[in-house]
């Protein structure tokens, strides 16, 4: 019984100190995107700007999945640092895409802290 229940403990406080980390997600499916409140204010333009200019190609969806996961959603790939520039200079040369190089640093730059964040 004490087993179950030092079991039971050390999950819940596994659990618990993982999801304090976390920058928090709202929404659900297609409407699902980080939390503007959980992202410091050093990090609020570039989050702003992520959120416009990235859901004119797909949904935030495929972001916050990838990051939650560490797996790109398409593909299967894992999504880490290298990943997220690799998929910054994918962008940065699709014709479509409406991001200058410094544009993209900067989501670089935030999705690097957002993963760091879901580390902890």
């Amino acid at each position: 019984m004490k087993r179950i229940f030092l079991l039971s403990a050390l999950i819940t406080l596994a659990i618990a100190a993982v999801a304090d980390a976390r920058v928090k997600v709202k929404g659900r499916g297609a409407n699902m995107n980080f939390d503007a409140a959980s992202i410091p204010a050093q990090y609020q333009a570039s989050f702003e700007m992520m959120s416009k200019k990235c859901i004119k190609c797909h949904a935030m969806e495929r972001t916050v999945v990838a990051v939650q996961t560490g797996r790109a959603p398409i593909t299967g790939q894992i999504f880490d640092r290298q990943a997220i520039k690799a998929y910054g200079i994918k962008m940065l040369r699709k014709p479509n895409s409406d991001m200058s190089k410094q544009e993209i640093r900067e989501v670089v730059i935030l999705l690097n802290y957002i993963m760091e964040e879901n580390t902890k």
